[in-house]
């Protein structure tokens, strides 16, 4: 049986195998037991933990039940994610915002949509789809603080994630809403139009009365493929803005793909549903049919 203090606590960091735990005052650095990570459920941040403290040093004994758990971002028990976008610099392909924000409707999980850079390019487009497909969404500029308040006011008493791809601002944006966090932030590379990883790990901060931010490294495309893969048949339950045609399909176990008589696919052509988002549906429904049923076990 372990011995020392056991205290409750949250994960505010993890990096390399280390969580910091924030317990009341005090934050603790921990290692977690082995038995935790061979059954597949290593902490992450975000995580509400008991822990044991001897000399000083923690030792994660459990986790306790999660709300919900994200394997990209790495993160544990929010209560919405702020997606971040940008139509320049790098430009952000539809396609990674509405993975990120499947995964997150299938575990009923509210997504915001912050286009950043907007300063730079107000990305009408983009903005026009994710209205339309009912999201909130926010302009942002980091380097006018265009929209900033906006989001503070939105994510105010609430645990939230921010996610996005590599470049698109988040540490920037982070730094506007608490300047004394003096995040780094990475210049965009201009022949790859990337931007490079200034965030390594997954940290939560405070930001004013009961509202943490968790901010996590950026991705890529080619990340996509890391994300976790939601089961065909519930995949068109994400999609919040197929869920006025669901169920009014002429086969009851419509796919939304080549069936006659499918109200999906006819407000598609109707322009009621975006085409961008439609085609991200059939590209997920793809990857969700090559995964077989063992390997979610």
């Amino acid at each position: 049986m372990p011995m020392g203090e056991k205290v409750m606590g949250r994960i505010i960091r993890s990096i390399s195998g280390f969580y910091d735990v924030q317990s009341e005052n005090r934050v603790i650095t921990c290692r977690a037991r082995g038995i935790l990570r061979k059954d597949g459920n290593s902490p992450l941040t975000g995580d509400m933990v008991e822990i044991t403290v001897e000399q000083g040093k923690g030792m994660v004994e459990r986790i306790l039940p999660r709300r919900n758990r994200f394997v990209r971002p790495a993160v544990a028990n929010v209560d919405a994610l702020v997606v971040f976008a940008a139509n320049v610099n790098p430009v952000t392909e539809p396609f990674l915002i509405d993975r990120v924000a499947a995964i997150a409707g299938d575990q009923e999980v509210p997504v915001y949509l912050c286009i950043n850079k907007c300063d730079l390019d107000p990305a009408v487009d983009l903005e026009r789809i994710y209205r339309n497909a009912g999201f909130p969404v926010i302009c942002t500029s980091a380097q006018t603080g265009e929209g900033v308040e906006q989001l503070r006011s939105l994510i105010a008493g609430k645990l939230t994630a921010f996610t996005g791809n590599s470049g698109v601002g988040k540490s920037s944006i982070l730094n506007r809403l608490c300047p004394q966090l003096q995040l780094s932030t990475g210049e965009v590379s201009q022949k790859l139009g990337r931007g490079r990883h200034t965030t390594r790990h997954v940290e939560l901060f405070p930001l004013g009365k009961d509202t943490f931010v968790i901010d996590t490294p950026g991705f890529s495309s080619f990340d996509t493929d890391m994300m976790e893969v939601i089961l065909k048949e519930n995949l068109q339950y994400a999609f919040a803005d197929f869920a006025p045609y669901i169920g009014k399909c002429q086969f009851h176990d419509c796919t939304h793909r080549r069936e006659p008589g499918c109200t999906v696919t006819a407000a598609v052509a109707a322009g009621e549903i975006e085409p961008t988002r439609y085609d991200s549906y059939l590209r997920l429904y793809e990857k969700a049919s090559q995964i077989k049923q063992w390997e979610l076990k």
